[in-house]
């Protein structure tokens, strides 16, 4: 028998790795077709965009258009960071966000572990279903509301102080409430939207764990400490990674509504300033500057947070 070449034998590996790839496609073909949409959507509207980001490196003009418009490097980039209001701006975000990442992050996990404990299925459903609808609740929505209750002209909250108190509180202008006013609408929106993950883990631990708890003689702390947080210690850490991501993010439409000329001191953050410098004032190429440094610091921290997951032996994203 005639030995085959080199040549010959990748040759037809790569005829039968064709193949058996055409037999796959033809086998799953409707499978593919369920996944395209999915597909498309990513290609359509997240890495066709991502072009978009060659902006910072140019002096972007409209009528000149993406291609002939100068390039300058980074020279946004250098404007950005000597602005006298970027130590500003990351001073605001970062404090949001630690607020954020103190308060509200793990008060959707302590929620999830008292609906745990609820033994009555109606009643749970119940609150589980009121807990869900602030998630539906427009922006503008939780704003008005905020500004109904939180005015000093007729405001509830305002009108019990001075029942009780003989004063009022101008939460809506003053910058020390600015913050924990934020915090406090995003726990009441997205808390409880937020148990679903938590829910979802917290099902599939094994019964078995606790009954064995139980003849040990351990109460609902200890089942609580040594068997139900380690149970959705990786669904805790991997949240918290992906939330590092986001660190720089604090949400433009809530910012927005609730700042004013009194409080912008504290309230004027990233997601703002290039909606200012960006749409108001037209500096398309800077303001993409800034979304730039924005999501590079978001991929450093998610990638940092992952390595340190892994290195302390837990689960990360990848």
């Amino acid at each position: 028998m005639e030995r085959l070449t080199a040549h010959d034998r990748v040759a037809a590996s790569r005829s039968e790795y064709r193949a058996t790839v055409l037999r796959r496609l033809k086998r799953d073909k409707w499978m593919y077709v369920l996944l395209a949409p999915g597909v498309l959507y990513f290609l359509v509207f997240k890495y066709v965009p991502m072009w978009g980001i060659l902006l910072a490196f140019q002096n972007y003009q409209p009528f000149t258009g993406f291609w002939r418009s100068e390039w300058v490097g980074f020279e946004h980039f250098r404007l950005f960071f000597g602005n006298p209001d970027f130590f500003m701006l990351l001073r605001n975000t970062l404090i949001l966000s630690l607020y954020n990442l103190i308060f509200f992050f793990p008060a959707p996990i302590v929620l999830a572990l008292l609906l745990n404990e609820v033994r009555l299925a109606l009643f749970k459903r119940t609150v589980q279903t009121l807990i869900y609808v602030p998630h539906f609740i427009s922006m503008v929505i939780v704003a008005s509301i905020s500004y109904v209750f939180l005015t000093t002209e007729g405001g509830f909250v305002n009108e019990l102080l001075q029942q009780y108190t003989g004063r009022k509180i101008d939460f809506l202008t003053s910058p020390d409430w600015f913050r924990p006013m934020i915090v406090l609408q995003t726990i009441w929106k997205e808390c409880g939207w937020g148990t679903i993950i938590f829910l979802a883990a917290l099902a599939s631990v094994d019964v078995e764990q606790y009954e064995a708890a139980i003849v040990d003689g351990a109460n609902r702390w200890r089942q609580l400490w040594h068997i139900t947080l380690p149970s959705i210690r990786s669904t805790i850490i991997i949240l918290l990674i992906l939330r590092m991501g986001d660190i720089l993010e604090n949400g433009f439409e809530q910012i927005y509504l609730m700042s004013n000329a009194l409080n912008r001191q504290v309230a004027e953050v990233f997601d703002t300033y290039v909606y200012t410098v960006g749409i108001t004032q037209g500096a398309f190429s800077y303001s993409t500057a800034v979304g730039l440094f924005k999501s590079t610091v978001g991929v450093i921290l998610v990638l940092g947070s992952n390595w340190l997951a892994k290195k302390f032996g837990q689960t990360g994203i990848y």
